[in-house]
């Protein structure tokens, strides 16, 4: 890992990887605290809200990983601290997305014993399913630690990218969808990420196919399905 050679763009960088950290604890915490549905929460206004609060860190996730808007950033901040900005806006908009999410009351379903711990396991599939996917591009330049190594020629597909092409995105799935006690604010949160993830893997896939070239078609004619097997 070689880190920038001044003290503030190094204080920077590492910033950069903690707060990456925090907001995935902050995601991790509002998910498991709308398992207990309040007592009160309009439902249209919750959903509302919340999907305005979810679509303005869609936006720039997906807006400032185009390339030419990264070339641009990378203009105004210098090539090694592009990545680390886009860290640090994704991260703080998806902490201030959690924190300010609006309560919705109401339970859809609770699954009992023994079948809950089933679901269970479907999580835990997904947050292992996520890790190794991560692991795979490198969880350092995930967080913007790390330097993105140039790549070119053909995707190579292993562990999980050989079944589906964004394995992340199918431990999040399994990660959100599979709750024992879906409560309607848990059913928003997982319904209103699925579909940006859904609306998102097309433009994400065009900057794929830019970057990689032909070779980038060859591995989605190999691996057919994007998130889901069998269904997208």
């Amino acid at each position: 890992m070689v880190l920038p050679s001044s003290p503030f763009a190094r204080a920077y960088v590492i910033g950069g990887g903690l707060i990456f950290v925090v907001a995935l604890a902050t995601g991790t915490w509002r998910f498991v605290t709308l398992g207990a549905a309040p007592s009160e929460g309009p439902l249209v206004e919750g959903l509302l809200i919340n999907t305005l609060l979810f679509g303005v860190f869609a936006i720039h996730h997906s807006v400032l990983a185009r390339e030419p808007v990264r070339a641009r950033v990378a203009r105004m901040v210098s090539p090694p601290l592009e990545r680390p900005t886009y860290v640090w806006v994704a991260s703080l908009l998806f902490i201030a997305a959690c924190l300010a999410w609006r309560p919705i009351a109401g339970t859809l379903y609770r699954i009992p014993s023994p079948w809950s711990w089933a679901v269970g396991a479907l999580q835990l599939a997904g947050g292992i399913l996520t890790l190794d996917a991560a692991r795979r591009i490198d969880v350092l330049v995930l967080a913007g630690v790390r330097a993105e190594p140039v790549q070119e020629g053909d995707p190579v597909a292993r562990g999980a990218y050989r079944y589906v092409r964004h394995p992340i995105y199918l431990g999040w799935v399994l990660l959100v969808w599979a709750a024992s006690d879906m409560t309607i604010g848990r059913f928003a949160f997982a319904a209103i990420s699925t579909a940006y993830l859904v609306i998102a893997v097309p433009f994400e896939e065009r900057s794929l196919r830019r970057r990689f070239g032909p070779g980038y078609d060859g591995y989605r004619r190999q691996v057919r399905w994007r998130i889901v097997p069998g269904l997208y």
